[in-house]
């Protein structure tokens, strides 16, 4: 059993492979116009790095590296009434083998967009900026 995550630190992954992105759709979740990046809770005693590595596995079905850091967002959010800072580390990442057609029972879709499309459809200006830094990297 896995130690318990802890809620005011995550992990997104900017997984890429031949110019493209790949994206997860959870299960039950409202439709933003994109899918989500892969990633979730750092679990206890996890770096982020391992983190990141763990849940595009596991949302995904693919093994991916970790190239660079893409830095982070912070916000605050509220859960069951208690004011939670929350920051979102996110990475670069290349995908170095595994199968989408694998991903975790949670997730509704998995599937692979190229990356000037992510950038014009991305929902939220901090996503946007992390992608914008991920383009600059590649070009």
């Amino acid at each position: 059993m896995a130690a318990q995550a802890h809620p005011s630190v995550a992990v997104d992954g900017i997984v890429l492979h031949g110019g493209k992105l790949v994206a997860v759709r959870r299960k039950n979740e409202p439709y933003r116009g994109m899918p989500a990046l892969p990633g979730g809770f750092v679990e206890l005693g996890e770096t982020t790095v391992d983190a990141v590595v763990r849940e595009v596995r596991e949302e995904t079905g693919l093994e991916a590296e970790v190239e660079a850091s893409l830095g982070d967002i912070r916000y605050f959010y509220i859960w069951e009434g208690v004011r939670v800072r929350k920051a979102v580390h996110f990475f670069l990442m290349r995908a170095t083998g595994g199968d989408v057609s694998q991903h975790d029972h949670e997730m509704e879709d998995v599937r692979w967009f190229p990356l000037a499309v992510t950038l014009r459809r991305a929902t939220y200006k901090g996503e946007r900026e992390v992608l914008q830094r991920a383009a600059e990297r590649l070009a």
